[in-house]
């Protein structure tokens, strides 16, 4: 039997118990009363985001029940007559606007792309006669041709500075039930300005050939008929699932935490703590993945500038999914709505956009013993919390895990349909065919985790460790020594760090002031994955752009004003965010907010970026609390799976003496 459960969004702001609770639709109806109260809003203006300007860590880890609630919002605004952009904060109890920014476009870059601009983009295309010619020369219906129009980045073009600008692809549909992304019209391309709603100028380097092959997965040539083999797999926990939640708050096997959901970077998780006996040991404060870019490989002059980031240009959590029972998600589920605000700062609620559930994750210990006779095994589990999203061609999937021994994993997918091209000989070196003519350009998915790690308490350190070979000595005369070395991160210039799979690399987020019964620092250890970073040459724009993607690892100190990796403003911005934040060589000790930037894998069908965060000399026995008796040590998670780190373990948590 399966089940749903639904967790109900609060409706007023009277509602509201925490600061971290999520919005209510009372107060987005309030944020646009004080907004139009101020003169910001007009008939023209759009609100691009608005999300919830999370206080000051203190203040969130001093409140208690009863205290009064600080809630402000952060709101985009754009004026789309104009193009000017505003960044405001509007304290909703106190019902006023307590900051407001010009966006000074040429310089600080554009607001997010709105859908209302994607919609309008064909209609200024058939109004242009450069583009209705360019379709014609190719046989096509200028009105069968399906416009995708997108970020614009950043390549120094004068005539485009302080411009609002999407360059747009186009893609042949002959029928609607054709899929035109399997009819690229390549060599060709349009960059529209937005606000004046003209087309600027129109690049027609080459007519290709359009590839011909319908590409819908369920008609001929690619049809097949469903599988009639597998047998059917019920998932049921009869007396209902192990968690239990409260408003935001979830509590499961010893983990608590709290969901979150904003519309930039999706689900949250907050104030991450595991029970050990009866103390709540604080983990990670916030866990999110704060950006994403795909960067793509094809150097054409119609293609060159092709690069996303997801979060930061589009604001993708807009285009979250409302998830399906026994489709997106199996067994006893608990589903959370979220409510975001649409463009004209009206509630928009999205049913069912987090699940959560439990999974049995095959075997978590097992051990038969040759003395003593013992043969002991213990299963796995896990309490997943994801969402999905669907933005043009790509569909995401994020998935947080928790599990039984205290690890927390982070799992990214990317499924959809592919960003295709033509292809042609000319093409094979940064493409690869697919179908007849049709081709998929090399390119890269980038996602940065933003993890604010609180192991044990708010100060934090970071140590990368190595596995060292001795050479063969007077202490080491048949040279089967090996060790590890122990490098602490002190500032933020050399906390800049490249994964190196060949000695096994980790880091170590440790709490320097708390030791644990044999006098080691209580801590958490990073495994990352050993996958190529930005692949695009150090001088090009994107690199400049996503710098956050150069590198496994950054470590930052903790300032609730650097949330996104790549910059609060993304579009159509020169390049910001970490590479600005770190550049302060501000020193990282004694507080310290890890900042994980998750390996890349280019792929079509799931990216498995799993980045494990494992308990590292903590405990006293198996934080699984499944071992009939306590234990000296315990072995932590050996690796086996291939996206992992290869054969290593930890020693036990124990309490601090």
């Amino acid at each position: 039997m399966t089940t749903t459960e639904h967790a109900p969004v609060p409706t007023s702001a009277g509602r509201v118990s925490h600061p971290l609770d999520r919005l209510t639709e009372t107060e987005i109806h309030s944020t646009r009363e004080i907004l139009e109260s101020a003169g910001l809003v007009t008939d023209t203006t759009r609100f691009v985001y608005v999300g919830l300007e999370e206080p000051h860590k203190n203040v969130v880890l001093a409140f208690r029940t009863g205290d009064e609630i600080p809630r402000r919002l952060r709101c985009f605004l754009l004026e789309t007559a104009s193009g000017t952009g505003h960044d405001v904060t509007v304290d909703v109890p106190a019902r006023e606007v307590v900051r407001h920014d010009l966006l000074e476009a040429g310089t600080s870059g554009q607001m997010p792309v709105l859908d209302e601009e994607f919609e309008i983009i064909e209609g200024i295309l058939l109004a242009d006669r450069r583009w209705v010619d360019a379709m014609t020369v190719r046989g096509l219906d200028p009105a069968d041709v399906r416009a995708v129009p997108l970020s614009a980045g950043v390549f120094g073009h004068d005539e485009e500075i302080g411009v609002r600008l999407v360059r747009v692809l186009g893609f042949h549909q002959a029928d609607p039930q054709d899929l035109p992304w399997a009819h690229p019209i390549d060599g060709v391309v349009a960059y529209v300005d937005l606000i004046r709603k003209v087309v600027t100028q129109v690049i027609d380097h080459q007519e290709l050939s359009i590839p011909r092959e319908r590409g819908e997965w369920d008609a001929e040539p690619h049809r097949l008929d469903p599988r009639t083999t597998l047998k059917p797999i019920e998932i049921t926990q009869p007396d209902g699932p192990s968690f239990s939640v409260e408003g935001d708050v979830v509590s499961w096997e010893k983990w608590k935490f709290r969901i979150g959901f904003d519309g930039r970077e999706g689900l949250t998780l907050h104030q991450l703590s595991f029970k050990d006996d009866e103390r709540e040991r604080p983990v990670v404060y916030r866990a999110s993945v704060s950006e994403m870019v795909v960067p793509y490989a094809d150097p054409s002059p119609v293609r060159y500038w092709q690069n996303y980031f997801d979060a930061g240009e589009y604001m993708y959590a807009r285009y979250t999914n409302s998830l399906k029972l026994g489709c997106d998600c199996l067994g006893e589920i608990r589903y959370f709505d979220a409510t975001l605000a649409d463009e004209q700062c009206r509630p928009r609620v999205i049913e069912n956009a987090i699940c959560m559930h439990e999974e049995d994750y095959g075997i978590l210990w097992k051990h038969t013993d040759m003395f003593n006779g013992m043969a002991e095994t213990r299963r796995q589990r896990r309490l997943v919390i994801s969402f999905f999203l669907t933005i043009g061609n790509y569909d995401y999937g994020f998935y947080w895990h928790l599990y039984l021994d205290g690890t927390i994993q982070l799992e990214c997918k990317a499924t959809g349909i592919v960003f295709t091209s033509a292809f042609t000989d000319q093409h094979g070196e940064f493409t690869t065919e697919i179908a007849p003519g049709l081709g998929a350009p090399f390119h890269q998915h980038l996602f940065s985790a933003r993890l604010d790690m609180m192991v044990d308490g708010v100060t934090n350190a970071v140590d990368e460790v190595d596995a060292v070979r001795v050479p063969v000595s007077d202490s080491n005369p048949f040279g089967n020594a090996f060790t590890r070395s122990i490098t602490r991160l002190t500032n933020e210039s050399e906390a800049q760090r490249v994964n190196d799979g060949s000695v096994g690399r980790v880091w170590h987020i440790v709490n320097p002031e708390v030791k644990n019964r044999l006098g080691q620092h209580v801590g958490y250890a990073l495994h990352p994955e050993n996958l190529p970073v930005m692949l695009a040459d150090a001088s090009s724009s994107i690199h400049q752009r996503a710098t956050f993607a150069t590198k496994n690892l950054w470590v930052t100190r903790y300032d609730p004003s650097e949330r996104y990796a790549a910059g609060d403003f993304v579009n159509q911005h020169p390049g910001g965010g970490l590479a600005g934040h770190a550049g302060r060589l501000r020193r990282l000790h004694p507080q310290a907010a890890g900042i994980l930037r998750p390996q890349p894998h280019p792929g079509r069908t799931c990216i498995d970026l799993r980045p494990r965060t494992l308990p590292c000399v903590t405990w006293a026995a198996s934080p699984s609390g499944l071992s009939r008796s306590r234990a000296s040590f315990t072995w932590c998670s050996p690796r086996t799976r291939r996206t992992w780190v290869r054969g290593s373990y930890c020693w036990p948590w124990p309490r601090p003496a």
